[in-house]
């Protein structure tokens, strides 16, 4: 069932079930909490699991332009975790959400147990890729979110599972005709800008943990192998045949992976 936390003058949606240890899931941008469908029947079965939906997204009321940040997504994600009275979490984030991850692994360290990067990444944008988020964003306000997305979702999928994958990409383009394109342009904008956050993996005091895709293209394998060395303990999990989204591609794998993680946190 849908509840709602209050920051500022926003509304922020969420959704928790299960029993355990928090774990706080953070979906990427042209997602909503439909992107855990196929891992969150085993995790409610050991975790008490928080879905958050990003400003904008879902039943969560979309931030005015001069309040939307990465660091303002996370404070206002802190106000969760407020309600539900909870003292410590574990967070992880897919894409965009992994980059909210790191601004609220940076403000508010003291509220984790363990954070982790599923196909996200600690660098900024280069820029060339700062040019490519100001064209999406031009897209965007000219043809629609929508339209934007129908062409680029299927390149998220390794190209061997994009048959094999077809029913979950078909859906992920089908629930994407309900995202607002403010909230998308709005996205790319605060990802554009977004600072180099590996110092706060190189500074972690609890374990994190990543989760690769070999094929991914959005967070590439070889940047990221740059990042998993930086923290004292990190958790690595190579999805062999996956793109960026191994929570569709490989289900099996990409859960061993969180429950070996979250297994050797409770130790």
């Amino acid at each position: 069932m849908q509840k709602l936390a209050s920051y500022k003058n926003y509304q922020i949606a969420y959704q928790i079930e299960g029993k355990g240890a928090t774990l706080v899931l953070l979906h990427g941008f042209g997602e909503d909490n439909r992107i855990w469908r196929k891992v969150y029947p085993s995790l409610i079965n050991e975790y008490q699991v928080i879905t958050i939906d990003t400003p904008g997204t879902g039943g969560s009321t979309l931030f005015n332009d001069e309040d939307a940040s990465l660091e303002e997504f996370a404070r206002s994600f802190l106000q969760v975790l407020d309600q539900e009275k909870i003292d410590q979490a574990v967070v992880l984030g897919h894409s965009m959400g992994g980059y909210i991850t790191l601004a609220f692994a940076e403000l508010f360290t003291e509220r984790l147990k363990g954070f982790g990067l599923l196909h996200s990444t600690a660098f900024a944008d280069s820029e060339e890729k700062k040019d490519v988020r100001l064209r999406g964003i031009e897209l965007m306000k000219a043809y629609g979110a929508f339209s934007f997305l129908k062409t680029t979702v299927p390149n998220l999928f390794a190209p061997e599972n994009r048959q094999s994958s077809n029913k979950e990409l078909a859906e992920q383009i089908e629930w994407a005709e309900v995202l607002d394109t403010k909230a998308c342009t709005q996205y790319y904008g605060v990802m554009r800008e977004r600072k180099d956050r590996t110092q706060v993996l190189a500074k972690a005091k609890v374990p994190v943990l990543f989760i690769l895709g070999l094929h991914d293209i959005a967070a590439p394998y070889n940047d990221l192998l740059q990042q998993i060395n930086l923290p004292a303990i990190a958790h690595v999990t190579l999805l062999q045949n996956s793109g960026h989204m191994g929570m569709l591609e490989e289900v099996e794998p990409f859960l061993q992976g969180i429950h070996h993680y979250m297994n050797s946190i409770a130790e």
